[in-house]
């Protein structure tokens, strides 16, 4: 696992903080665990995060936000850059999220439409999976 981003606070109440690591929990994905509140602070953090994330040369790519607690408009615009910057290159990015804190957001702007969305990073599709099944 690769830590990509320390805290971001520079708040004394902690507002403001996000981490991100990313990992490969199986060959052909990658994953952004996402940690924190995403606001027009930590916004341009993420960024640089998904940048990572949409770097990886091959495989699925998904980004796990179950561990975010604030989305703010700043950090969907964000998301939805890289939702397209992964069209583009033909990859598929997958959102895994559960919790209301996001998909609230998701839900009320719309912007759910423009993902894939599932509850956990397991349920991210394995390809390999599926074509020894055929």
């Amino acid at each position: 696992m690769i830590t990509l981003l320390g805290s971001a606070s520079t708040q004394p109440d902690g507002a403001g903080e996000l981490s991100a690591s990313l990992s490969t929990p199986r060959t052909g994905l990658s994953v952004l665990s996402v940690t924190g509140e995403i606001d027009t602070l930590t916004a341009p953090q993420l960024s640089t995060a998904l940048d990572e994330l949409l770097a990886v040369p091959d495989g699925d790519l998904a980004i796990d936000l179950d561990g975010v607690t604030f989305l703010a408009s700043s950090g969907l615009g964000v998301l939805i850059h890289a939702a397209r910057n992964a069209a583009r290159g033909n990859r598929m990015l997958y959102v895994v999220v559960s919790n209301r804190a996001v998909l609230r957001p998701l839900e009320v702007t719309g912007s759910s439409q423009l993902f894939t969305i599932i509850p956990a990073v397991d349920d991210v599709p394995d390809p390999a999976s599926a074509s020894e099944i055929t």
